[in-house]
């Protein structure tokens, strides 16, 4: 969608799953979206890659997984600056789902929410770097930072 709206921005499609990741380069193809990448791997070991390492200005994710684990594995794409913007589900939008802390130990600003009760997002601007995150493959989701 960001594609079809926004030809101007270079984007790259993180996909673990070879099948998906099939579906979506055909998708691609068959748009005739320029500018789109579509990449097979986990996220946790691809954001440790020397080329991708801090080089996003920004992460957007929907449906990926549980705030923890969506924050983790987005800080190391991201560069100092940089921002992770994420859709939020409808319902209690005073839910603590992104504590100032746990985003803190990730090197995250406080999350912003935006949008109204029926479309929310949050985003949050990358202030430091860290070469802890994301942990090995599998980790942020079996151990959580916050819950």
């Amino acid at each position: 969608m960001l594609a079809t709206h926004r030809p101007d921005l270079e984007l790259t499609l993180l996909e673990a799953r070879q099948r998906a990741c099939r579906f979506l380069r055909e998708a691609v193809t068959g748009l005739g979206l320029a500018g789109v990448t579509v990449l097979e791997a986990r996220a946790e070991e691809a954001a440790h890659r020397p080329a991708l390492r801090g080089a996003y200005e920004a992460v957007v994710a929907r449906s990926f997984g549980p705030p923890p684990v969506s924050a983790e594995c987005a800080v190391g794409f991201l560069r100092v600056g940089g921002s992770l913007i994420v859709s939020e589900p409808p319902g209690d939008l005073h839910r603590e789902r992104w504590p100032t802390a746990g985003l803190e130990a990730l090197g995250f600003g406080p999350a912003v929410r935006h949008g109204a009760p029926e479309a929310t997002f949050v985003s949050m601007e990358k202030l430091r770097s860290d070469d802890r995150w994301p942990r090995r493959t599998g980790v942020p989701a079996k151990r959580p930072l916050w819950s």
